[in-house]
């Protein structure tokens, strides 16, 4: 296949939502996409990530696909705190969901055994958030099942391995807060070890890696061509990192990477301010380097005070400010005000676009802050759904103290789209730098929110 005339499959699942996409990297664009939402099923192993379901969506959505007898490769992202357990006959023993309550059940036991914070990076988090836990729930409370375990697929990997029948594991989703990974080091923890988990993993390969052509029966079910490959596959908010990371790597710099979670990452940033308290951690980039990292659950949160898809306008949000109505975190289980009840307050009246403008202002305040805690340093790059808000990224230029903050153009992924795919990477997309949105009262209302965030 003439590489002028190749595509590029993208294959990204969140938690939220799975998103195929076809990547002319040319034309430098993407060309065609579909998604679905995802559920979770419940079995006699716990809830689990309905991984049969989104298979054979992909399937077909690539069966359908325009021109594609024209895919090249298929680059496989996915979310993190996930990993498909299969057994030495490849089929699947385990997809557990992270947001198990079972997972807690074994709690006491699991912290003592985990390495100390300062040497993963890793905080402790509720329920399956930390996979470590995950595997061992099942490890100690499922015994028969685990026994039959052979490999632990991390997610990414797991749907290249599904495409290629080739196994790999990948840094960028072992470092994503598994207590799996050391990252100075680059070596997995004690925990791992001790508990057999690393002798599990596959050898580790490079996000950018090709593993092999797709398997027959894939090219059968899809109509692909039987050239087609499978590439490593990458953690998503770290695929979000490696567009702006491609051409900065030496300078200080943030993104904000939002969908069901929204991660702050700062290039260059200190790691002896991360608290483990409040949910900092440090991921790993494409290149195996820790990444100074604060998050919380944005898209959840976000809906939660939305509650409709209608969108915030400045008169909206100027009605907001006028009525003093507030949103306290916190409204899902993660983040550094976890453990806090959500609170609505001035709320009663407020119409849709009034309830998004609520939202998209709790979203640019919580921003805020986490970008102040990680100290950031330089341009702040927004990136994912919160981009596409058009009062997120003015909000938040008008609330942090420093940095200019930019956006990515609509289908800013092409380019790392084609590095992932080990293709020519097409010129950088113009970035546009966002004004800040000056509205009377604004300063005020951040200052009492932030006045409020310390009442117990």
């Amino acid at each position: 296949m003439s590489t002028s005339n190749a595509l590029i499959a993208v294959f990204d699942v969140g938690k939220t939502n799975a998103k195929l996409t076809l990547v002319d990297p040319a034309l430098g664009q993407e060309i065609w996409s579909t998604r679905r939402a995802n559920d979770v099923v419940e079995g006699p192993n716990g809830r689990e990530l309905d991984i049969v379901a989104i298979e054979a969506w992909l399937l077909e959505s690539l069966r359908i696909a325009p021109g594609r007898e024209r895919i090249a490769v298929i680059v496989p992202i996915a979310h993190g705190a996930a990993a498909v357990l299969v057994d030495r006959d490849g089929e699947v023993v385990a997809a557990p969901d992270y947001e198990d309550p079972r997972f807690d059940e074994v709690s006491a036991e699991y912290l003592a055994l985990r390495d100390n914070y300062s040497l993963t990076f890793s905080p402790s988090l509720p329920l399956g958030l930390n996979l470590g836990r995950q595997l061992f729930y099942l490890q100690t409370q499922r015994e028969d099942l685990f026994q039959r375990v052979a490999h632990v697929l991390l997610y990414p990997q797991y749907w290249s391995w599904r495409m290629s029948g080739a196994m790999a594991v990948e840094v960028t989703s072992l470092g994503t807060h598994t207590d799996l990974w050391r990252p100075h080091e680059r070596a997995y923890s004690s925990l791992a070890r001790k508990q057999g988990w690393a002798r599990m993993m596959p050898p580790q390969r490079s996000a950018t890696d090709r593993l092999g052509r797709v398997k027959e029966s894939v090219a059968a079910a899809t109509g692909l061509s039987a050239t087609c490959e499978v590439a490593c596959g990458i953690h998503d908010s770290n695929a979000s990192f490696l567009r702006f990371l491609m051409d900065r790597e030496r300078e200080a710099f943030t993104v904000v990477s939002s969908g069901t979670w929204t991660i702050v990452m700062a290039n260059r940033g200190d790691l002896r301010r991360l608290i483990e308290q409040r949910d900092m951690l440090a991921n790993v980039n494409a290149f195996g380097a820790p990444v100074a990292t604060a998050r919380y659950m944005g898209g959840r949160e976000y809906e939660a005070i939305a509650q409709s898809s209608d969108e915030p306008t400045v008169d909206a949000l100027s009605e907001v400010l006028s009525r003093g109505s507030i949103a306290l975190p916190s409204f899902a289980s993660a983040g550094p005000y976890a453990g806090r009840s959500g609170r609505l307050e001035g709320i009663e009246s407020l119409d849709g676009p009034q309830r998004a403008a609520l939202a998209t202002l709790y979203s640019a305040l919580m921003t805020a802050v986490l970008i102040e805690s990680l100290g950031a340093a330089g341009e702040i790059f927004v990136d994912g759904p919160l981009a596409r808000n058009p009062l997120f990224a003015k909000l938040l230029a008008a609330c942090v103290p420093v940095g200019t903050v930019r956006t990515y153009p609509e289908g800013g992924g092409t380019r790392v789209a084609a590095h992932l795919a080990g293709m020519p990477s097409p010129a950088p997309g113009a970035l546009q730098s966002v004004l800040p949105l000056r509205l009377p009262g604004l300063l005020e209302y951040q200052a009492n929110w932030r006045h409020r965030l310390e009442e117990k």
